[in-house]
């Protein structure tokens, strides 16, 4: 796609067609925080390696507010498709669009591709910056003459931003770990109920009673090499789940290279030293963010090992504030990892469909308050629920 100019007033509004036509140092100084997924270099290398690109149906067209030569603002920015990869579920609208007789698709999507963690997605210095991406997306949907505009995994913040230039607020859920200040695992599990102590630790002596070893390799340990070993776990995995790997060879195998200091894998290695299993996280600032697990046999509780106790351990000992655990999955309650919201926020052009979906997102959202109080109360920790 070409760089059509569009304009709001005293700035000019500009679709980039890849990451790398903006320079990486103006676009790292707008970010407001270290999450590493909005970062110059992750972005670039998920395009550079093909995995969001036109064949998997993430064609970027970043979004980048200027005035002069003064980068002001930048949204990373899809012109998508499909609604796969992005962990915030609208099929249900789409469906329901194309039985009405309309397009859906294609649509755009401020997102980073396959990746549900929560962080900002209007990167700029202040809120006028934020304020002129979300007025500067309407209109480039408009001119470009798409369904929708949708924002996902952003800050709360950013989503009321987003509902004062007309866009719908909706939530999600996810379940994260966080650090009280725990002495170490098994402090952790003192403030568990007594058979949901009794659960994990019968799960931890079976993982650990498989006759592999876990490691965490980190630095210099994480070889283009060693992280392409990774690709067929994750292969073998999303062939299992959902069917569509998204993210090449090649990802993997520039992942080190490129970020060395934000990439933590917890790997398993049976005795000959092979690696049979492997959870991938990238770590920046307070928080661990566990992105990938992979194993191309079964191994019991060797998934929880590594991706849930393993990640507490570790955050633990280094003091991490936070360890988010990706999308979905009720099971990582009853290990400690709690319910939080997660923020998006949409512009569906066409006011029929507009007003169908604000009434869906009205009653989900009420239910959404019960959901978490019940969610709560599931919590393995002693007083769970109370007060």
């Amino acid at each position: 796609m070409s760089d059509p100019a569009l304009t709001v007033p005293a700035f000019g509004v500009r679709l980039a067609g890849g990451v790398d036509t903006i320079d990486a140092a103006r676009w790292d100084g707008l970010r407001p925080d270290d999450n590493p997924f909005t970062s110059h270099r992750f972005l670039a290398l998920m395009e550079r390696s093909r995995s969001a690109a036109p064949r998997t149906g993430w064609q970027p067209v970043h979004l980048a507010v200027e005035a002069g030569d003064d980068l002001k603002a930048v949204m990373p920015l899809y012109l998508k498709g499909h609604s796969w990869g992005e962990y915030v579920f609208d099929h249900g609208w789409a469906q329901a669009y194309e039985r009405a007789g309309g397009d859906y698709y294609p649509k755009l999507q401020a997102a980073v591709p396959f990746t549900p963690v929560p962080g900002p997605r209007l990167l700029a210095r202040d809120d006028e910056g934020r304020h002129l991406l979300a007025h500067g997306l309407k209109a480039v949907a408009g001119q470009l003459g798409v369904s929708s505009a949708h924002v996902t995994f952003c800050t709360e913040a950013e989503a009321l931003i987003l509902e004062r230039a007309g866009f719908m607020r909706r939530r999600g859920i996810q379940y994260h770990w966080h650090n009280r200040g725990y002495r170490d695992f098994d402090d952790f599990l003192e403030t568990f109920r007594s058979a949901k102590r009794k659960m994990v630790r019968k799960e931890r002596r079976e993982a650990q009673a498989l006759g592999v070893r876990i490691e965490v390799v980190e630095g210099a340990a994480l070889t283009p090499n060693f992280l392409a070993a990774f690709y067929p776990f994750y292969e073998a995995t999303v062939d299992r789940r959902w069917g569509s790997a998204y993210l090449t060879k090649a990802f993997f195998r520039e992942l080190g290279r490129t970020m060395p200091d934000d990439v933590v894998m917890i790997a398993a290695f049976a005795p000959n030293g092979e690696m049979v299993a492997g959870a991938l996280n990238l770590r920046a600032g307070d928080t661990l963010y566990g992105r990938l697990w992979g194993a191309l046999d079964a191994y019991r509780f060797l998934h929880f090992e590594c991706c849930y106790y393993k990640a507490i351990e570790l955050a633990i000992e280094r003091g991490i504030a936070r360890v988010e655990a990706g999308a979905q999955g009720m099971h990582k309650l009853q290990r400690g990892y709690e319910p939080v919201f997660t923020h998006s926020a949409h512009h569906l052009a066409d006011p029929a469909l507009a007003q169908a979906v604000r009434r869906f997102l009205k009653a989900e959202w009420a239910g959404q308050e019960e959901e978490v109080v019940a969610l709560r109360a599931s919590l393995p920790f002693r007083g769970a629920g109370e007060g």
